[in-house]
């Protein structure tokens, strides 16, 4: 861990829909990099962040936006060009990881287990079902369960879908449909090729979308979970497998369904989460605690692996 006192820009906010979720986690992370005695300059990104950046002089950016354009390659990118050091994925990986398509195609011929499916255009869904229900319907390229749907017998969406359904369907062009995964939600934290604990997500009511997982008191998290020693192991497994396949640095987390009536079988992989929440509720930063890793201690150490690293991959 790196004693000395260094010029740290705190990426945050953008223009995403995850936007709050970024401006509560580069909160922290600022918050907790003064803590330690650094010098922080915090950003809340808008089209003019290059110049900003190139006025700060950061010895390293810690990037703490979510979705689109700081998690799909495109801040990437712009950092590499610019020679600036900074936390999490670069740009290659952070271009497949945040396509759930795209994160199949490199992990499924490997062994990893995730689920099947495909991509369909909305009209489609106006016409007849792309699976049989239930289904998902999610983004391709969209965290934080934003605009996920499940389409059961028993839903109100219609059959088919019906287009003045409240959905995803009326903000994307296409959308990735799954067979629903009856069963348990499970996540797996990575700090570089260690995996820290298994934490299973049991939302009050409905499923674990963005309010679930947002506001206090909605989700119930169990760290460690009450699970088989061998579907904990797979998990922490699978979960580094798809760190290092995708080729991602410093933190990652991986999150599953469990179907806990077909054992070891019943585990998927759903995505992988290249720049995960550092909020107040965030998973990392509560798997970290488990294994006696303070928030402080996080923040620092994705710092510290984001300048073994330099400024490329």
């Amino acid at each position: 861990m790196t004693e000395r006192t260094l010029h740290i820009a705190v990426l945050m906010g953008g223009w995403s829909a995850e936007r709050p979720v970024s401006l509560m986690s580069g909160s922290g992370v600022a918050d907790a990099l003064e803590s330690l005695g650094h010098r922080v300059t915090r950003i809340d990104m808008d089209r003019d962040v290059a110049l900003r950046l190139a006025e700060t002089k950061p010895d390293v950016v810690f990037n703490a936006l979510h979705g689109s354009p700081g998690e799909d390659g495109t801040v990437q990118g712009m950092l590499d060009l610019m020679g600036l050091p900074y936390t999490h994925s670069g740009l290659a990986t952070s271009v497949i990881a945040i396509d759930k398509q795209l994160t199949k195609q490199a992990l499924v011929p490997h062994g990893i287990p995730m689920p099947g499916g495909r991509i369909v255009g909305t009209e489609e869904l106006f016409e007849r079902d792309p699976l049989p229900r239930p289904y998902v319907l999610k983004p391709v390229n969209e965290g934080s369960s934003v605009g996920v749907a499940i389409v059961t017998d028993e839903g109100n969406y219609g059959n088919p879908i019906a287009r003045e359904a409240t959905g995803p369907w009326q903000e994307f062009d296409e959308l990735l449909a799954e067979p629903f995964i009856r069963g348990r939600e499970l996540t797996t934290a990575v700090l570089g090729d260690r995996a820290l604990a298994v934490t299973e997500l049991r939302p009050k009511s409905g499923f674990y979308d963005f309010d679930a997982k947002y506001t206090e008191g909605l989700t119930e998290h169990v760290c460690p979970a009450d699970i088989p020693e061998d579907i904990a192991e797979a998990c922490k497994a699978i979960a580094v497998a798809a760190h290092q396949r995708l080729g991602c640095r410093g933190a990652s987390r991986s999150d599953f369904r469990w179907d806990d009536s077909q054992g070891v079988e019943g585990l998927f992989l759903l995505e992988v989460n290249t720049q995960p929440g550092m909020t107040p509720l965030s998973l990392v930063p509560e798997q970290a605690r488990a294994v006696g890793m303070s928030y402080p201690q996080l923040v620092q150490w994705i710092v510290d692996e984001a300048l073994t690293h330099g400024a490329t991959e």
